[in-house]
């Protein structure tokens, strides 16, 4: 077993900082197929100690084994999907342009471009997944898949889990001969000031507070050499009902907001923490509904004492406020029962900041309006985020919330809850600034490669001198743009 580099120190940041690179620079010229079997490599060795990491992350985060089971499962898979992705070339957006004498605005010159991987970066644990945002979680994933290096920094709430993984991985780059840096582990806040510090590093990947990411992006940005830092920080995630399916379907609509708010005891990005209903529903319809679906929910303790802190700081700050009362009261055990708090649309008129501060943790609002037509006027009073719920019936007009909505969220669902994140092509899991610092970005799905990448176009360099992705001969046979036209994979002009 190889026990990877732990850097704790400044020093030993650095030391960890330029191995990777020097790593980076080893595995600059590999075939895509090269770095394709790295990710697979990984993959396979996270299934075979499936059994030992779940026991350790039972033990260490107090989440079900049937959750983290089927978290591990996806934390493979996505590996797996960004080596195929890795395999097929189409991340490498590789375009050529032939020189053209008759260009319309004038000769053109040779221009090519292609993808090329921003080097050593670092990215940092979620407590929230020990699995899918940790170690070997999407961002550790898609940078390795861009082609860079990592050095990730461990969270606390499961360090243990995190270092047992880690050396799973680096057991795993070692089989397939990867070159010594190329993954690493930084523990500790000198350690995380010293890696988002280091000039070596070209870019961090951060979910968790929007406090500690602002003072992580802050500095990002003040380095001599500012880099890019994609932080996912908060989201309230808000869902709208429209009155035809509030008529219509108000029990089901409230039993599915029930299961998604408490689902792992609150603590998912995206858990929908704040429900517009129609003023016609009063406190004795809610109450019918969902007492008896909060009654029957699972509950643990939350991920560690810290974040119990601060769900409570932030729920009686909230039910604290001019205009909110209590519809369902929680309780301030270890292991907290759910809380609903109620607010008519006037008083968030008065006070939009109810609509801002996060509680992560099981405790949401119910925001009640007066007319359909209210809801682009109090959905623009939210902050950016990461999805945004619409639950409409075919007489519900729709379609300026929608707009509102495309403006303020990453993901827009129609009637369903936005806990759960499929990891696809297409998935976008990002959004304007609270929710995230880069909203042109995902960290979920084979686009989140991207944020770990830049472009470079070569002009009129000769074809031997090129990328291999750049060479007329195509010979890695990947997809590409030539002078304006699609070729597939294989084609080669």
């Amino acid at each position: 077993m190889t026990t990877p580099t732990i850097a704790t120190t400044s020093e030993q940041v650095d030391v960890a900082a330029r191995a990777a690179h020097e790593a980076f620079l080893q595995i600059a010229g590999e075939t895509p197929a090269i770095r394709a079997d790295r990710l697979t490599a990984i993959a396979t060795a996270l299934r075979s100690e499936a059994a030992e990491l779940v026991q350790i992350a039972v033990e260490e985060t107090h989440l079900a084994e049937a959750r983290l089971q089927g978290e591990l499962l996806r934390t493979a898979f996505q590996l797996d999907l960004f080596s195929d992705e890795v395999r097929s070339g189409i991340a490498l957006e590789a375009t050529l342009d032939h020189a053209d004498a008759d260009w319309g605005m004038g000769p053109r010159p040779d221009l090519r471009r292609v993808n090329v991987p921003l080097g050593a970066v670092g990215v940092f644990g979620a407590s929230n997944f020990p699995f899918a945002f940790s170690v070997m979680g999407g961002d550790s994933a898609s940078a390795l898949a861009a082609g860079c290096a990592v050095l990730h920094k461990i969270h606390p709430g499961h360090r243990r889990l995190a270092l047992r993984t880690a050396e799973i991985v680096v057991d795993a780059l070692h089989s397939v001969g990867a070159p010594e840096g190329l993954f690493a582990v930084v523990d500790g806040r000198t350690g995380a000031e010293a890696l988002v510090d280091h000039p070596l590093v070209k870019a961090i990947g951060f979910t968790g507070s929007t406090a500690g990411g602002r003072a992580l992006f802050d500095r990002a940005a003040a380095r001599p050499t500012p880099i890019p830092f994609y932080g996912e920080l908060g989201s309230i995630n808000p869902v709208f009902v429209l009155p035809g399916a509030w008529a219509n379907r108000s029990e089901d609509v409230l039993t599915g907001y029930a299961g998604s708010f408490t689902l792992g005891m609150g603590q998912f990005c995206t858990k929908p923490g704040v429900l517009f209903v129609p003023d016609t529903a009063t406190e004795e319809d809610l109450h019918a509904v969902l007492d008896t679906a909060l009654a029957g929910g699972a509950r643990a303790p939350m991920l560690t004492p810290g974040l119990r802190e601060g769900f409570g700081a932030a729920r009686d700050a909230v039910a604290a406020t001019a205009g909110v009362t209590t519809l369902v009261a929680g309780s301030d055990d270890d292991i907290p029962a759910p809380t609903v708090l109620l607010v008519d649309a006037d008083a968030i008129g008065r006070t939009p900041e109810i609509l801002h501060q996060e509680m992560f943790g099981p405790a949401t609002v119910v925001v009640r309006y007066p007319d359909a037509k209210d809801l682009p006027r109090l959905a623009a009073l939210l902050e950016g985020q990461l999805t945004a719920t619409v639950h409409a019936d075919p007489e519900d007009q729709t379609a300026a919330l929608l707009d509102t909505l495309t403006g303020l969220a990453g993901r827009v669902l129609w009637n369903g809850w936005p806990t759960g994140v499929t990891v696809s092509h297409a998935q976008q899991h990002g959004g304007p600034y609270p929710a995230t610092t880069a909203p042109g970005t995902t960290s979920v799905g084979t686009a989140a490669m991207k944020r770990f990448q830049r472009p470079v176009a070569y002009q009129d360099v000769p074809d031997a001198a090129l990328p291999p992705a750049l060479q007329d001969a195509n010979p890695w046979g990947i997809p590409r743009r030539v002078d304006g036209r699609i070729e597939p994979a294989g084609e080669v002009r």
